[in-house]
């Protein structure tokens, strides 16, 4: 038995695995249920064999045991074949083998990943009577697959009836809330988790973050650092997501400098969100730099970069850096295309931008998007190209949900009042008004009409806001001092620090005077 397990262990190709096959049945280990579960581990390992192989060793035993069941589940599982997971399980059932609390959690993960919440919610029956409900790897896969499946009540309900709590069951249930978008019910669990450790805390980060409560995830990671909790690549990554939104320059530029006095290792994902975090920041320079020291990119990292590239309005770099991905071999992807679109649109590569696009089709069998269209309809209607922006947003308005579809129309309707277009902007205005009732279209309107000197109209527009009650919605802007980001929207009055902010303004104004 050692002797094939170490032969097994040297395995480096299918050669080697066949080989170690064989073995199984010349030293008779063809009947031991370890034996064949390690063999069965390796042959579904990418480097050693594959999936296919693997089946063909189960089907052939002839009475797996649970282990071995346990085994070709864990294998479909972690190769992505959920609904092999669920057949192996069924056929389990169907000859009386018991599933433990090993089998279930994988089942519950399968379910998860597909979603199946109708399965999962049989495979919970099935925990209930066997009394496996109880188990806290059960129970914590229940809460997980209910959440991943948008039934917080039903993850609450399982996560009253274990008996014992463990972090992971505080973390999954704050993750369920977030992504259900509600952070008040995460923050609760949160504030009543005895213990919090490291995935307690950056679940709610997280979950702040996920939900654009980018203010709040800060200073979250501001109580963070006054325990003993060491922060992880995720709750960094989440903390300079919130930086990139709110503009939190100071904060990212100390999270890179932390990083690098305690000799973290920036891994391609966590470099990624600095250089992201830079770029939107406005230090296009720094971005770059660590973009060119990265000994690896992954397409994420591509693509962050030239959106970087896009969002400063430096078309011809984005594109000169997508042809140097080109040449390292690294295929683009549907995002990529998203951002050399938004490349092209905001310096006007109106024609560059049409190519990419039969590139796109053509060489990467890319289809493309809603979101791809609504790019073409930004870039199209800046460039004074109406007529060919109105055939796309006809031609895409069926595969677009109401968002995107506004988006567009946005897009379209703001390019029209730039170019004075005020019949096509007035089109478009009442298209947007029957996807939704937002001050900027009136706005956006009244502002065409006053600049082309058509000032009844503009007061007819205004007259309209005012008898349907639609309000202009105040302008915002934020500010960073001393690590802490500041709010302000245009009116308020309720700021506690607003008598010294009037007196700093007043004199600023008499030095301008």
């Amino acid at each position: 038995m050692w002797r094939w397990l170490v032969l097994l262990g040297n395995c480096k190709n299918m050669k080697h695995l066949k080989q170690a096959h064989a073995q199984v049945f010349t030293t008779g280990l063809d009947t031991n249920s370890f034996a064949l579960s390690r063999l069965l581990a390796f042959c579904s390992h990418p480097r050693h064999g594959n999936l296919t192989y693997a089946c063909r060793v189960f089907e052939r035993i002839r009475h797996p045991t649970l282990c071995i069941c346990n085994t070709i589940i864990k294998t479909f599982l972690l190769n992505g074949k959920f609904y092999g997971t669920l057949h192996v399980f069924t056929k389990m059932l169907h000859n009386g083998l018991i599933p433990d609390n090993y089998t279930i959690p994988y089942v519950l993960k399968a379910c998860a990943a597909l979603p199946s919440c109708s399965f999962g919610q049989m495979v919970h029956g099935y925990s209930s009577k066997s009394g496996l409900v109880f188990d806290i790897f059960v129970g914590n896969s229940l809460m997980a697959m209910y959440s991943l499946c948008g039934d917080v009540v039903a993850a609450r309900h399982v996560f009253d009836e274990i008996p014992r709590l463990s972090a992971v069951s505080w973390s999954v249930m704050i993750s369920g809330y977030s992504k259900a978008g509600d952070v008040d019910s995460a923050r609760l669990f949160f504030d009543e988790a005895p213990d919090k450790d490291r995935g307690i805390w950056g679940a709610m980060i997280s979950g702040y973050v996920h939900n654009s409560c980018f203010k709040e995830g800060l200073h979250l990671f501001r109580l963070l650092q006054l325990t003993e909790v060491v922060p992880d690549e995720s709750i960094f990554v989440s903390i300079l997501s919130s930086c990139a939104h709110l503009g939190a320059l100071d904060i990212g530029i100390w999270i890179h400098r932390f990083l690098n006095q305690t000799m973290v290792p920036l891994s391609t994902r966590l470099s990624t969100s600095l250089l992201d975090m830079y770029a939107k920041c406005g230090n296009l320079e720094l971005a770059k730099r660590l973009f060119n020291s990265m000994p690896e990119r992954d397409i994420v990292c591509w693509n962050a970069m030239i959106s970087g590239m896009a969002v400063h309005g430096d078309g011809a770099s984005a594109l000169k850096l997508f042809s140097h991905m080109e040449k390292t071999g690294m295929k683009p992807d549907d995002i990529t295309f998203i951002a050399l679109f938004t490349a092209c649109s905001y310096s006007g590569l109106a024609h560059e931008g049409l190519q990419l696009l039969h590139k796109m089709f053509s060489v990467y069998k890319i289809e493309p998007k809603s979101e791809h269209y609504g790019c073409l309809v930004d870039l199209l209607s800046r460039s004074g190209h109406f007529e060919e922006a109105m055939v796309i947003l006809r031609k895409a308005s069926n595969s677009w949900n109401g968002s995107e579809e506004t988006l567009a129309w946005r897009a379209f309707l703001s390019a029209c009042c730039n170019h004075g277009q005020a019949q096509l902007a007035e089109s478009a205005a009442e298209r947007l008004l029957m996807l939704y009732n937002h001050s900027g279209v009136y706005v956006l309107l009244s502002n065409l009409y006053a600049a082309s000197g058509n000032h009844s109209d503009a007061r007819r527009v205004r007259d309209v806001m005012r008898n349907k009650g639609i309000e202009k919605a105040p302008g915002c802007s934020s500010v960073e001092i001393d690590g802490v980001v500041s709010e302000f929207i245009a009116g308020e009055e309720k700021h506690l620090q607003m008598e010294e902010i009037h007196y700093v303004l007043e004199k600023m104004h008499m030095h301008a005077v």
